[in-house]
């Protein structure tokens, strides 16, 4: 019971980190100007003291995307490490609802160095978005933008949840090193209780 709860609590948590993760990927708002907000996949755009009433416009292919580094890091890292993290938490899950009989690779893929990828891809993609503050786009919007220097954008919402995300994710081993280390020491308490039963 304690094994499955474990299991139960961690892809749980992934699947958590997983639609934080996704929320931050299509947010529009990792920098933005008082009229105007880009983020990976979408900009939007509206006119001044009217925040709510907003026109966005969505980067459905790598060419609609404005700068090389934009594309590198949105489709190639950020959505590579998401895919990852995706398919982690699907294991995870899958692990935990079917029984062992039915999926006999249960606990033989490893699914931390999964994560793993999935956090430093992450991590290399956020690293590389601010290059596309040298674009044409980010200087139209934050004026006089250059790497690692918005102009007069400020970080937005989606880039900082996408660095907390990456933050939590990179923590899960942690928790479930925990988990296993207290199974664990339930186990032998057992095992030892029943020896002196035994021997008794």
């Amino acid at each position: 019971r304690d094994v499955g709860a474990g299991k139960g609590v961690g892809s749980a948590l992934a699947f958590s980190l997983l639609l934080i993760s996704a929320s931050s990927l299509v947010s529009p708002a990792w920098f933005q100007s008082d009229l105007f907000s880009f983020g990976l996949f979408a900009a939007c755009a509206w006119s001044e003291g009217n925040e709510w009433n907003q026109t966005c416009v969505a980067y459905r292919t790598l060419e609609d995307m404005p700068d090389l580094a934009w594309k590198v890091s949105s489709a190639a890292l950020l959505l590579g490490g998401w895919v990852l993290l995706a398919l982690r938490a699907l294991l995870l899950f899958s692990w935990t609802v079917l029984p062992k009989d039915f999926c006999p690779v249960k606990g033989r893929i490893p699914t931390q160095y999964m994560q793993a990828a999935s956090v430093i891809a992450s991590l290399l993609g956020l690293l590389l978005f601010p290059f596309s503050l040298a674009s044409e786009v980010a200087r139209l919007t934050c004026g006089p933008s250059t790497v690692y220097s918005s102009g007069r954008c400020h970080l937005g919402w989606g880039y900082i949840t996408a660095i907390l995300a990456l933050v939590f994710t990179s923590l899960l081993p942690i928790v479930g090193r925990l988990q296993e280390d207290k199974t664990r020491e339930k186990k032998i308490l057992f095992s030892s209780i029943k020896e002196r039963i035994i021997f008794v």
